[in-house]
């Protein structure tokens, strides 16, 4: 049985996508955890804080940047990135002064998240 490479929170509202994104992340060694909303999410990292959180952007209930802003008002302090259609220069601005350490464009390719992953977690 290989090492665990570190837990992973997944939130995407879209299950297909959702699942295509835990398969990734599984593929690659990592344990995933799945929320299809940012509530859901906040009341998961709450319970267990994972190593890394990783969110799309639009999602029902509470947004992916509405949950790191909320985490950082909480004092949660957790690496976090995004999976998302939002990839312009001004999201990727918001991301990155909000906390967030990395956003990976949808669609996403296996490399994608090999680029964004391999300094990020163990």
């Amino acid at each position: 049985m290989s090492e665990v490479r570190g837990r992973i929170l997944c939130i995407e509202d879209d299950r297909d996508t959702a699942a295509l994104i835990c398969e990734e992340l599984v593929d690659r060694g990592f344990e995933v955890e799945l929320a299809y909303n940012g509530r859901d999410a906040l009341a998961a990292i709450f319970k267990k804080p994972p190593d890394l959180v990783l969110s799309d952007w639009n999602m029902p209930n509470m947004t992916g940047i509405e949950l790191l802003e909320a985490l950082t008002k909480e004092g949660i302090k957790v690496k976090f990135g995004f999976v998302t259609t939002e990839a312009t220069p001004d999201m990727r601005q918001r991301a990155t002064g909000a906390g967030a350490s990395f956003l990976i464009s949808k669609p996403f390719t296996p490399e994608s998240f090999k680029a964004a992953l391999g300094g990020h977690i163990k």
